[in-house]
């Protein structure tokens, strides 16, 4: 088999989830956008669900109609993007929440379905979607009147913890929300992280429970063994790949694996990148390609059948760093050529 094998660790995802639930004051949703971080939403969404998960979040409505495919009716499935003009139909089938993030939203949603649930989304300083405090406070008791699933926020700096945007959007939202009777949520991952006072009736991991940062006690969910195809001898003086831009510095024994940007393995990261041959590191050499990478195996002293990127040596944090990226990116970027194996 070419295919390179992408092993996902559902045992792993379920325990991260735990993990943060442990964390949380209150219920713990989890967040399954792009199509689960990359992994598969309806695969990530039903092991979630048998864990216990009864809130999940999706960016599109079209993400949802698909998660309420695989996990059936019950679940809260709340959409970042709200009611956008053509969504009424799969919000109405698949019976999502979208968090509203405008007047022109929540007029749409009230005039097309009315009373139909819905949550609002609040603006407290991202600048990224969600009502400002002007507009939130112009249509505050109207909305209240209609009686909102949730009210919740995000932060920019969670990662962070000891960064002031993280003080100043908690005062923000509390300024918003205080008062009022209804379930109110702030804290993905980091903000689980940062303590109880993020936590209010709902947090909503999302990276952490891949195995990503700022996670740092995370299970690794994710292994990337890619097959050698072929393994030759590189004379010193030789160039390997693309643009000549390595040189081999003495005699090197080259092996060439199935996988490249094509496959989600960014490009930019081949200058900085190792493969592993069980614990041995393997050097990539040579510019990433649309399909192959290759890697220097000399002191294996054997040719190997395959080669890891990312597993017990490397999480997807790891990987990124070489690749100038964050964790988030690696995960979502990885393509459809992989053969998937799930284990429970």
């Amino acid at each position: 088999m070419t295919s390179a094998t992408l092993s996902i660790d559902l045992g792993a995802l379920v325990r991260n989830w735990q993990a943060l639930d442990a964390m949380s004051t209150c219920e713990t949703g989890a967040v399954v956008k792009a199509d689960g971080y990359g992994l598969g939403a309806p695969v990530v969404g039903r092991a979630l669900l048998r864990a216990g998960v009864r809130s999940f979040f999706v960016a599109t409505a079209a993400e949802g109609n698909t998660l309420r495919d695989a996990i059936g009716q019950g679940p809260a499935i709340y959409v970042f993007s709200g009611h956008m003009t053509g969504d009424t139909t799969a919000i109405d089938k698949a019976a999502l929440t979208p968090l509203l993030n405008s007047v022109d939203q929540m007029l749409r949603h009230v005039e097309a379905l009315p009373g139909a649930p819905f949550g609002i989304q609040l603006d407290s300083g991202m600048n990224r979607l969600g009502m400002e405090p002007g507009e939130w406070s112009a249509v505050r008791d109207i909305a209240l009147a209609q009686g909102p699933a949730m009210i919740m926020s995000h932060l920019a700096c969670a990662d962070e913890p000891s960064h002031p945007m993280n003080a100043h959007q908690l005062a923000e939202f509390r300024a918003m929300t205080d008062g009022m009777d209804v379930p109110r949520s702030l804290a993905a991952t980091g903000g689980t992280i940062l303590g109880p006072e993020y936590h209010f009736d709902m947090t909503r991991p999302g990276i952490g429970l891949y195995g990503g940062l700022p996670f740092v006690d995370a299970a690794p969910v994710v292994t990337l063994d890619l097959p050698v195809i072929q393994v030759r001898d590189v004379m010193q003086g030789e160039t390997v790949g693309y643009g000549n831009t390595w040189i081999a510095p003495r005699d090197t024994r080259v092996a060439t694996v199935s996988g490249g940007y094509a496959d989600g393995l960014i490009r930019a990261m081949g200058p900085n990148a190792t493969l592993y041959a069980g614990d041995v590191p393997c050097p990539v050499v040579g510019r990433v390609s649309m399909d192959l990478i290759t890697a220097d195996v000399t002191d294996l002293g054997g040719d190997p059948t395959e080669l890891q990127l990312l597993g017990r040596h490397q999480s997807v944090d790891t990987v990124a760093e070489a690749a100038g990226t964050i964790g988030y990116e690696i995960l979502t970027s990885l393509g459809q050529r992989y053969h998937r194996t799930h284990v429970q």
